[in-house]
């Protein structure tokens, strides 16, 4: 076998140059790429100051006793220094398992999960239903867009507000429903009818994004493939399962992931709904708020670590989601 050397610099032809180290390589690509950096420079400052900032002293505050009355804090020409001191985890430790932690942490964490179950079910079910009848040829239809979209565009504390209104035990619901007969839930009062309202102002709310993103998708299907499976004589049902679901797969991971996220940190419909009167009622992020602001003492180091909880909730979430979408599409690819 004959090799054949370079003798400029005495290397083997074909051997393949070292790897560049790290240094070497970011020096590299900031050469090549400066433009760039500098164009994102100023997002990711800004980023660093809004976002990666309150989150690292935010976690450092669950690792203390901080609350009201050790903090820094300014009394007329009196300034006091803070006096609370490092503890380490006892802070998750007592709200994951110490005495009341199923009062005050794994209910709310039930019912958590079953708020954000419920809601995204049913803003996913409506919304579809809607985008499916808006997708069809009516007379009229961009009136009933614009009439279905309008809970979405009007301002979340003005809807809630007005669903309070019509709830309380004087609203035109209970007085519709008397008038009818029927038993007159205390929809601001009772825990089951306060979770009940919450649901629903909150399916109210969040259906009309859902079914503009669905609509879009529905309108992205090629239409060729509802006359093919029409023409081999597939029915309404078989159409709808075979080609709407599928054609839709890519929006709705996107609008079920985004409404999951958003549901659980739901905090404007059950805070101005029910405010501190419902603690049944309450869910983790709206009870982190009224430990952290709504008591006193404010517990801030407490509040903190249950907003630690609900990113990490969240995250962990998100990763097997992702991960099972895409075994799934790799499953369908097969």
């Amino acid at each position: 076998m004959t090799v054949a050397i370079d003798r400029a610099t005495g290397k083997r032809r074909g051997d393949r140059a070292p790897r560049p180290g790290p240094v070497s390589r970011l020096k590299r690509g900031y050469q090549k790429h400066w433009y760039a950096y500098a164009m994102i420079a100023p997002v990711a400052l800004v980023l660093g100051v809004i976002v990666l900032y309150p989150l690292a002293y935010g976690l450092y505050l669950t690792l203390t006793d901080a609350d009201s009355l050790n903090s820094a804090r300014t009394i007329g020409v009196n300034e006091i220094e803070a006096t609370y001191k490092f503890i380490g985890i006892d802070n998750y430790a007592d709200i994951l398992w110490g005495e009341t932690a199923y009062d005050r942490f794994w209910s709310k964490f039930i019912w958590t999960i079953v708020w954000t179950a419920a809601c995204v079910a049913l803003h996913y079910g409506i919304g579809l239903g809607l985008a499916l009848l808006l997708n069809q040829k009516l007379r009229g239809r961009t009136l009933y867009r614009l009439v279905l979209i309008l809970p979405w565009a009007v301002p979340t504390f003005v809807t809630v507000f007005g669903w309070r209104f019509m709830l309380a035990d004087s609203g035109i619901i209970n007085d519709g429903l008397s008038a009818l007969g029927l038993p007159t839930p205390a929809w601001l009062e009772d825990t089951f009818w306060q979770r009940f309202a919450a649901i629903m102002v909150n399916t109210w709310c969040g259906v009309p994004f859902m079914m503009i993103s669905l609509l879009g998708g529905l309108q992205s299907i090629d239409a060729s493939l509802y006359e093919a499976a029409e023409m081999d004589g597939a029915n309404a049902w078989q159409r709808f399962r075979h080609v709407t679901l599928p054609g839709l797969r890519s929006v709705s991971s996107t609008v079920v992931l985004l409404g999951v996220i958003w549901t659980f940190n739901q905090f404007a419909v059950i805070f101005l709904l029910f405010g501190n009167t419902a603690p049944e009622a309450q869910i983790l992020v709206t009870w982190a708020y009224q430990l952290g602001f709504g008591q006193q003492p404010r517990e801030f180091a407490e509040s903190a670590a249950y907003g630690m909880l609900l990113l990490a909730i969240l995250v962990v979430f998100t990763s097997f989601y992702r991960r099972w979408l895409n075994r799934n599409e790799q499953q369908l690819a097969i």
